[in-house]
């Protein structure tokens, strides 16, 4: 196959699609170039489906080599290992788009890799990713209803910005992936210093318009480079055990279906299927996944029919009411603040502990070597839902849900001039049944206030869902397991009173119209001041006092000259400040010093010895020195840790001296009154004057 290409040019650089020199023997392959950013993404589809499941076994994955950025691993191995944070959330990124538009009942083994092969400073990877493997998908023959269109879209000064590069991300105060059809929106997910509703729908119409033409260019694409599709048709259904399934079934579920609670409501069903299989199964064929099937079919279908027709939902509620809320602070004695937050049958423990600059987290990533000072990490045992499951390291969801309520309550932290801590909350949900996510945000922002932190405000998160059938439209407020399950969309928000915070959003069904996306933002503002004010129920403001077992950090400004003498060589004189009072010291390059201790005597103590090595000699101030040099023209006396002046011989005594040795000696601890301060920074001192004011 010669190789095609296709291009377009966005902010001034142009970006180009090829195809057949690459990668060959995957059934889609496509390398996208912008500027100096350059991915390579496969998609393979095996020819058979996997037997015996019930769900699409797709698999994205995005990796970066540093040799994409002129780098050789860190570490011992000298090679990539287990993908790190920012690889498993734009893996995430990349699949949740392209997921929802691949043919119901498709259940070949699938799988799509996105390799960063050079890394320039556009900041496009991620945006890239997500293209390249819709135009990899829809140039193969693997069944797939794109093709998909991504950018990120940020604000600086007031005005949108299209895929800001890494310099003007720093400058915005919103910073927003969208991907979507040339029809509809699919996915949101970013940040933002409070933005409003309308600036949001704003920012996402602007986004979708040039969604659109990389739709359109990957349409051009196929029409140069495209297979013809394989055949696909969905399995066909057993109508005669369908109307069985039915008529043993529906008349149970529709009551089933209404049972409040989450547990109560699982066994009731789990009962029905049980006897239901058991009436039409024989010893000749099992028709258990069948029956499986269909029966969750009817329960959907039931569900989404209630909340259509009358406007209720399973736990009883209407579309746009929250579940009851409770929430309490400072339940445990030894953390340095610790919330538990409840929402019907959502629970999130979360837990805040204060650290030094030591206890930052170092990453090195392909945009060089940074660090946080604020994390949150979050945890979903199996007893949070009733299941026994083998305990392993974060997995997708994990890092997801945990990334998007830390990206809610950064936007409320304190700057590290105003609150020199490193912050970690680690959210361990126990017990779920929905947005357990939007649980961490509410219970993150009282942990922060019980420790003590001055968070900017209160920060609150919300689910919302959809059910539609047709022009039949249904916005859901604080979804349930069941409603995320069987609904259309999932669309998280966070925010304060003053403003949206982050926003992650999800479909089912391709992309949703601006007009839901504008209820849906409605509702949840709605919904986010009610639950702040729940929240306000429980803890105002942030408390004034630290925990008692919290470090104590103080901080203190010198000039950047200075820093040398603090550090001493080899870093003597610091390791003694800290031998001698029990400190953490952390200097920064801006003169900033930031001392940690258990108790402020220590800290005061650590301080004055700073101060002590800093201070510099001021003309008439008088010193108690130590003679450090005999000369024959007069003896230099230490007056400040390392600063030294000369008491000429005419200045040891009021009567004439013939040998400076006469009046003093090397060791000798004397008062000296500063005279004179040259242009070269020499200093002159005075016994004599100093003796005639202390009257010594």
């Amino acid at each position: 196959m010669m190789e095609q290409t296709v291009t377009i040019e966005i902010r001034g650089k142009e970006l180009s699609f090829k195809t057949g020199k690459m990668a060959r023997q995957a059934d889609g392959s496509v390398v996208a170039q912008y500027g100096d950013t350059v991915v390579l993404a496969t998609a393979v589809s095996s020819k058979t489906p996997r037997e015996g499941i019930d769900f699409f076994p797709l698999t994205i994955d995005y990796l970066e080599k540093t040799y994409a950025a002129g780098k050789i691993p860190g570490g011992f191995f000298k090679r990539e290992g287990r993908p790190t944070e920012k690889e498993v959330l734009t893996s995430r990124l990349i699949d949740r788009p392209c997921r929802p538009l691949f043919p119901k009942g498709y259940s070949c083994e699938t799988q799509g890799i996105v390799n960063v092969l050079s890394y320039g400073e556009e900041n496009i990877a991620d945006i890239l990713g997500i293209i390249t493997m819709s135009a990899a998908l829809h140039i193969s023959d693997i069944p797939f209803n794109g093709p998909v269109g991504a950018v990120r879209i940020g604000r600086v000064m007031g005005s949108f910005v299209i895929n800001p590069d890494q310099r003007e991300i720093e400058e915005c105060d919103m910073n927003l992936v969208v991907a979507g059809t040339e029809d509809a929106v699919a996915m949101v997910e970013g940040s933002a210093q409070e933005m409003s509703e309308a600036d949001l729908l704003e920012a996402i119409d602007i986004a979708h318009a040039e969604i659109k033409k990389l739709c359109r260019l990957q349409n051009e694409f196929r029409e140069k480079a495209g297979r013809e599709k394989r055949t696909f048709a969905v399995p066909a259904t057993d109508e005669e055990l369908k109307v069985r399934v039915n008529e043993l079934a529906l008349g149970k579920i529709k009551a089933a279906i209404t049972v409040p609670d989450k547990m109560r409501r699982q066994a009731a069903l789990d009962e029905i299927l049980k006897e239901i299989i058991g009436q039409i199964n024989t010893e000749e064929k099992d028709r258990s996944k069948e029956i499986a099937s269909i029966f969750g079919d009817i329960e959907k279908n039931l569900v989404r029919n209630m909340i259509l027709n009358d406007n209720i939902r399973a736990d009883g509620r209407k579309p746009d009411q929250i579940r009851q809320i409770n929430s309490e602070v400072s339940i445990l004695p030894r953390t340095h603040g610790s919330a538990l937050f409840i929402r019907g049958e959502t629970q999130c423990l979360a837990v805040v502990t204060l650290g030094t600059t030591d206890d930052e987290q170092r990453i090195d990533s392909l945009e060089g070597e940074t660090s946080k000072s604020f994390m949150l990490h979050y945890n979903f045992p199996p007893f949070s839902v009733g299941e026994v499951k083998p305990l392993r390291s974060p997995g997708r969801r994990e890092i997801g849900h945990g990334i998007l309520a830390e990206r809610s309550l950064k936007a409320v932290m304190p700057s590290k001039t105003d609150f020199p801590y490193t912050v970690r909350i680690v959210s361990d949900i126990l017990e779920s049944n929905g947005s357990s996510s939007m649980a961490t945000v509410c219970g993150g922002t009282l942990a922060l206030m019980d420790a003590g932190v001055p968070i900017k405000a209160p920060v609150a998160g919300i689910a919302m869902g959809l059910i539609k059938e047709g022009d039949r439209v249904v916005v859901l407020t604080d979804i349930l397991g069941l409603e995320d399950h069987l609904g259309d969309m999932d669309f998280k928000v966070t925010g304060t009173e003053g403003g949206i915070c982050a926003f992650q959003m999800d479909t089912k069904i391709g992309g949703i119209s601006r007009p839901i996306m504008e209820q849906a933002l409605e509702q949840a503002r709605q919904g986010r001041v009610f639950i702040l004010g729940k929240i306000n129920e429980t803890l105002t403001a942030p408390r004034k006092e630290l925990a008692s077992h919290a470090p104590r950090i103080y901080t203190m400004q010198i000039k950047q000259d200075k820093i040398r003498e603090v550090i001493g060589t080899g870093g003597k004189v610091i390791r003694g400040i800290i031998e001698q009072t029990g400190v953490k010291i952390n200097i920064e390059d801006s003169g900033m010093i930031n001392i940690a201790a258990s108790d402020g005597e220590a800290a005061q103590k650590a301080i004055d010895i700073i101060n002590g090595i800093i201070a510099e000699a001021e003309i008439g101030r008088i010193y108690h020195g130590k003679v450090k040099r005999i000369m024959d023209f007069g003896a230099f006396v230490e007056i400040l840790p390392g600063t030294e002046g000369l008491v000429h011989i005419s200045q040891l005594a009021d009567q004439r001296v013939a040998k400076v040795t006469d009046v003093v000696s090397e060791g000798d601890e004397i008062d000296v009154k500063v005279i004179e301060i040259d242009k070269m920074g020499k200093i002159r001192l005075s016994r004599k004057e100093a003796m005639k004011e202390t009257g010594s």
